[in-house]
């Protein structure tokens, strides 16, 4: 029968083998042979044996946990990004804890704290804006961390972002070259790198090619503020006819105001492109034009760098950007010279 203290030592002793073998056996990447492995997991089954990991991290001085702290989960980007991200490390041997924190300086200092009392082996900071002295306040607790998808400045810590410059000069491009003449714009939350760095590439684009930006409202990422900021774009006698979207989360509430509260038809009265490329853009409601957020390669990127600084092989430092393709459906005009290969 089962018994609930079961140790690893009543496993080894049942397996006929060394207590050192049936912590190699449980330990993901130790090497142990693989008659040597089924005996010790036979008998662990049978003992009804669990490894402690917490007492395991005790003695080793490695949890093999990975605390990802992410500031809101409405987004479809980051549901996805954490489903790759986790099963990737999980992949590797590595567990994930979800830490959800406000953007607010005093909540993310708790929430940062209660991630380090759980020793963790490294950190990825996800849709969260850290101070340059908290980032740094980890890193001197020598806990590896980096930022997925933001970038803070001024700071020696590594990011991996898609390359937003570049993402929003396309838009910039796409849209004039399609004939808009009235381009707007509805910012994210102004405190983000991405909402810069989106916003910053879209009026270079503009700028290059001689056009003016005909609007700009801010939606701070939220679907109700951007339904908000696309009726007020609408109350002169003119609105405009193509409106990039910081990202696509709050472009499906653009395109719902648009149809249902102005009775404007997308894209015949008015182009809109998001940023993102989540799943609900493909849908056919909104078949919406959006640069992709590489999510495969950033979160891969994301894991390469932070396991190889957890083993000492990698040091902090620079923003990686990974560019993403314009994905073109059927929310916006098309330009003339368009073809199944760009522009």
């Amino acid at each position: 029968m089962a018994r609930e203290s079961s140790t690893s030592l009543d496993v080894a002793r049942r397996a006929g083998v060394s207590q050192s073998a049936v912590s190699r056996a449980f330990t993901p990447g130790r090497s142990v042979a693989k008659p040597t492995a089924e005996k010790i997991f036979k008998a662990a089954k049978e003992l009804g044996y669990r490894p402690n990991s917490l007492a395991r991290a005790m003695v080793s001085g490695s949890s093999r946990i990975i605390g990802v702290v992410v500031a809101y989960l409405e987004n479809q980007f980051y549901p996805e990004a954490l489903e790759k991200l986790s099963a990737k490390l999980q992949a590797k041997g590595y567990h994930v804890m979800i830490f959800l924190a406000a953007n607010t300086s005093s909540d993310i200092d708790e929430v940062m704290a209660e991630i380090l009392d759980y020793q963790v082996d490294g950190i990825i900071a996800a849709s969260v804006s850290l101070s340059s002295e908290l980032s740094e306040r980890c890193q001197a607790n020598g806990v590896p961390f980096i930022f997925f998808n933001r970038f803070l400045e001024n700071s020696s810590m590594t990011s991996v972002t898609s390359d937003n410059l570049a993402g929003g000069r396309k838009v910039a491009e796409f849209l004039i070259k399609g004939g808009h003449q009235r381009i707007a714009y509805i910012a994210g939350y102004e405190g983000a790198s991405t909402q810069r760095d989106r916003e910053a590439g879209f009026q270079q684009g503009l700028a290059e090619a001689g056009v003016t930006l005909f609007a700009r409202a801010v939606g701070n990422f939220k679907s109700d503020e951007a339904r908000l900021a696309t009726l007020s774009l609408f109350d002169g006698k003119k609105g405009p006819d193509a409106i990039f979207v910081a990202n696509d989360h709050m472009a499906f509430a653009v395109m719902d105001a648009l149809r249902y509260d102005l009775g404007l038809s997308v894209p015949q009265d008015v182009s809109v492109i998001g940023y993102d490329d989540v799943p609900a853009a493909a849908w056919q409601s909104y078949d919406l034009t959006t640069i992709r957020q590489p999510a495969d390669r950033m979160t891969t990127t994301t894991i390469d760098i932070l396991l190889s600084q957890i083993d000492g092989k990698a040091s902090s430092g620079g923003n990686i950007k990974i560019e993403g393709p314009l994905i073109c459906r059927g929310s916006a005009r098309l330009p003339k010279e368009w073809d199944d290969e760009g522009l």
